[in-house]
């Protein structure tokens, strides 16, 4: 063993970190998260594919997760890092519930700290690669959001990520309005859904539809669409296309 090999071990002995690796890209990803506000709260959609790579391996992957008492979050992006993130909120809630208040975090704080979150991770070059969304109600107050993988937040009567941000959000500039009801959302968050399962090649036809209101948060058993693949343009892409064969 020569000296700088001698040196390189010793430091890596003394400081772990510094053999340490950065997440240079996922391996196991979900695809977009779509979500609205309604008459009573919040709907969001996500279909429950896992990519490995190009291919589809695991397709019973849950997307959304309650967050305390007010909130429901969803993920795009890397499984394992949407793992982690739970993990920090599940320190942040179990903090929040030690002080026994009678106070908890609602949807806003809890998206101020994912914000922090995110951004603090890009900073170090070691993001968390993950398109998040945000969804909750409390004191009657409906709140949606989402967060970029590097910190980038905003607010909306309705979010979406990936694909979803592409061809989701048109539709639901078109059609969304303020007092939807429940089953007037569910139809329109399928319609979204439906839309991505065509066009995106991450998208599986297995989904699950989150209802967040004032008294909790229900997540609805994993279902399919009813889907046509009889269009023209699906079954002979090319005809009319300048230069194909």
């Amino acid at each position: 063993m020569n000296m700088s090999e001698s040196v390189q071990l010793t430091n890596t002995l003394i400081n772990p970190e510094a053999a340490s690796q950065r997440t240079l890209y996922p391996y196991v990803t979900g695809t977009s998260v779509v979500a609205i506000k309604y008459k009573d709260g919040i709907l969001m959609a996500a279909d429950m594919g896992g990519s490995y790579g190009s291919t589809l391996r695991y397709k019973s992957v849950e997307r959304m997760k309650s967050v305390g008492k007010h909130s429901v979050l969803g993920a795009s992006g890397e499984i394992s890092d949407f793992q982690e993130i739970l993990r920090y909120l599940d320190e942040l809630i179990l903090h929040d519930n030690m002080w026994d208040d009678g106070n908890s975090l609602g949807p806003k704080e809890v998206h101020n700290y994912l914000t922090r979150l995110m951004y603090n991770r890009r900073n170090k070059f070691n993001p968390l690669w993950n398109s998040l969304v945000l969804g909750g109600v409390k004191n009657g107050q409906k709140y949606l959001g989402s967060v970029s993988m590097i910190g980038v937040h905003f607010e909306d009567n309705h979010v979406a990520t990936g694909f979803g941000n592409h061809l989701a959000r048109p539709i639901l500039r078109d059609e969304w309005k303020e007092d939807l009801s429940f089953e007037e959302g569910v139809k329109l968050l399928e319609k979204c859904m439906r839309v991505l399962l065509y066009r995106d090649r991450s998208a599986v036809n297995k989904l699950q539809i989150a209802k967040l209101t004032e008294e909790g948060m229900t997540m609805s058993q994993p279902y399919s669409l009813k889907t046509f693949w009889g269009f023209g343009a699906f079954q002979n892409p090319t005809v009319g296309a300048e230069g194909s064969w």
